[in-house]
């Protein structure tokens, strides 16, 4: 049974078809103020973001079966702000399926987004309502309190683990503003018994949005722990890095609009971990790890900084051609959200091919996010790449290269992406690429990889077969009905790198 949820008034009405029957959950209002305890933390000009769940078992903002996204442009915090039904400018997700049609208790959350350095909304420096509950059996009015302001990032404390953080004055003197560099070093069980010795290090990049603290993930982890203190692991210094960036995923290249990201980590926090753990920069063992956003993310860094790193393996990386943006050429294309064949572009499956999502749907989920109502400043997936691959436009936000209405591609903008193409950057400079690359590419992907990631994949390993002078030797490897980052392993991975270090 499928659910169409369209909102006429911004939570005050909900309206329900299912099938043949229809109902209603009216909201006449929402008041929002500030506690004052926390006043002296609020920025105006934030996004508003209201999460409405059926379920207790997990916060709303964790689990949300709709959400609603306003931006408080005008207001202080100092005095309460309504919401009326009136508000324009309100957008919302549909609702989840199976959604229970009223009478019925629902739990609320929101989330008050302003940290202007991370698009994100469950971050640090954001403000956050307690979950409170409402039994709609009729129009309701619904206050909110924001009240804890996120709190800082930690790291675990270990005699192991370092984290470092340090203000880039690249990134600083582009924003106008203080911006930081974070990461985790995870030590190696021997580091302290061989002061000065130069390790192998090996820099691992997260997943979409992923953060330095990975590395507490990792310490929890009583089977990785033990392995990484026993006698069978590989003595190498595991850095976790932090993606964090003003508009999503910072994808640690350099952009017009998130600054120049890829010569301030090679610049400053590289050369600043280096120091603190004795590395050797001369020993030629710098490597890369990556899967999903992490597995462009090294594979881009090795082949933009080809003499620096000494090494990659990218799992399930994000397309890394555009030809094949998942199933999208966004170079030809005129829609994103139709295809050729004047079908719901699909965006997301599962292993046996079911489409779970369209690309129109996960456009309209970051619309919703951003405090500009399209997916610009959304701080998600899309919002990511636009930010990354594009231009800055003349508002100082990213340009669009999907129009978050129509899903009309601009071409215009499309041409720009191509300097981040990475198909497209090796077919160009292959003369001067190809032997600097040699030995250092490793790419493992599922063959129903969730966001069809794989197809890109397949096609850069027919370009790569096809190379001369140098012939690439480039490992990529796919596992047929494997789907996104299957086969993902810090162990393995780890393992491989100290295998190639090994050889050096």
């Amino acid at each position: 049974m499928k659910l169409i949820v369209k909102a006429i008034l911004f939570i005050s009405l909900f309206q329900i078809s299912v099938m043949t029957y229809a109902q209603t959950l009216p909201f006449r209002s929402v008041a929002i103020t500030v506690s004052p305890e926390i006043r002296n933390s609020f920025v105006t000009g934030g996004r508003l973001l209201l999460y409405v769940s059926r379920e207790r078992e997990r916060e709303p903002r964790d689990h949300a079966d709709v959400k609603f996204g306003f931006t408080l442009k005008n207001w202080d915090g100092a005095s309460p702000f309504v919401l009326e039904a009136t508000d324009k400018g309100i957008l919302h997700t549909d609702l989840a399926e199976g959604f229970i049609p009223v009478p019925k208790k629902f739990y609320y959350q929101a989330i008050y987004k302003q940290n202007v350095d991370d698009a994100l909304a469950d971050i640090p420096g954001n403000l956050v309502t307690r979950v409170d509950s409402v039994e709609v059996n009729g129009p309701v009015n619904l206050t909110l309190k924001l009240n804890t302001v996120i709190a800082p990032f930690k790291i675990v404390e270990n005699k192991f683990v370092k984290p470092i953080v340090i203000q880039s004055k690249l990134l600083s003197g582009f924003s106008g503003h203080p911006r930081y560099l974070k990461a985790s070093v995870l030590l190696p069980a021997s580091y302290f018994d061989n002061p000065g010795k130069s390790y192998p290090i090996c820099y691992h990049v997260p997943g979409l949005n992923g953060r330095y603290e990975g590395v507490n993930g990792m310490m929890a982890n009583k089977s990785f722990s033990e392995w990484w203190f026993s006698k069978k692991a590989p003595q190498i210094i595991y850095v976790f890095l932090d993606s964090q960036g003003p508009y999503g995923d910072s994808y640690q290249v350099d952009s017009e609009n998130n600054g120049p990201c890829g010569k301030a980590l090679t610049e400053e926090l590289i050369p600043e971990i280096e120091k603190q753990v004795h590395y050797h920069k001369d020993s030629g063992k710098r490597y890369l790890a990556g899967a999903s956003t992490g597995g462009w993310v090294v594979l881009g860094l090795q082949i933009f900084y080809p003499d620096f790193f000494d090494g990659a393996w990218a799992y399930s990386p994000d397309p890394v051609d555009f030809e094949h943006y998942g199933l999208i050429n966004i170079y030809k294309d005129e829609s994103a959200f139709y295809n050729r064949f004047d079908y719901l572009q699909p965006e997301s499956r599962t292993i046996y091919g079911e489409p779970k999502g369209s690309m129109k749907d996960a456009i309209l989920d970051e619309d919703v996010l951003s405090r500009t109502n399209d997916y610009r400043v959304s701080g998600e997936q899309f919002g990511a790449y636009n930010a990354v691959f594009g231009p800055r436009g003349k508002d100082g936000l990213p340009t669009m290269l999907i129009d978050p209405v129509t899903g009309k591609i601009d071409h215009s903008i499309a041409v720009q992406w191509e300097k981040y193409d990475l198909k497209k950057v090796l077919e160009k400079n292959w003369s001067t690429l190809g032997p600097k690359l040699q030995g250092k590419i490793w790419i493992w992907t599922g063959d129903m990889d969730m966001l069809y990631s794989n197809v890109a994949t397949r096609f850069l390993k027919m370009y790569l077969d096809k190379t001369e002078n140098p012939k690439s030797d480039a490992k990529i490897s796919f596992t047929p009905m494997a789907g996104h980052c299957a086969e993902w392993s810090d162990v393995a991975v780890l393992n491989r790198v100290a295998e190639k270090a090994a050889k050096k």
